[in-house]
C-alpha cells in the first residue's frame, strides 16, 4: 500500500499504548486500580486525561507528519 514498514510499526505501538489506557479495555487503568485499591476507578480514569490528550495529539502528528517518525532512524543509516 506504499506505507513506510518502520512508520507503520511507530503507528501501530502509538495506537496500542493509547488503547491501554483508555476504555473499555485500559488494561493499565485496571492495574492501577489493583495497586491502589481505596482510589476510586473514575478519579484514575480522570488522571489518565491529560496522558490520553497527549496520546492523540501524536497519533495526528504522526499522520501528517510522518517525517517525524523517520527522522531518528534515517541518522542511524
Amino acid at each position: 500500500m506504499g506505507f513506510d514498514p518502520v512508520w507503520f510499526g511507530i503507528v501501530i505501538v502509538v495506537v496500542v499504548e493509547l488503547a491501554l489506557i483508555t476504555p473499555p479495555m485500559g488494561i493499565n487503568v485496571f492495574v492501577l486500580k489493583g495497586m491502589a485499591s481505596d482510589v476510586p476507578l473514575m478519579t484514575i480514569y480522570k488522571g489518565v486525561i491529560p496522558f490520553v490528550v497527549a496520546q492523540a495529539v501524536l497519533r495526528v502528528l504522526l499522520l501528517l507528519f510522518s517525517l517525524l517518525a523517520l527522522w531518528l532512524p534515517s541518522t542511524a543509516s
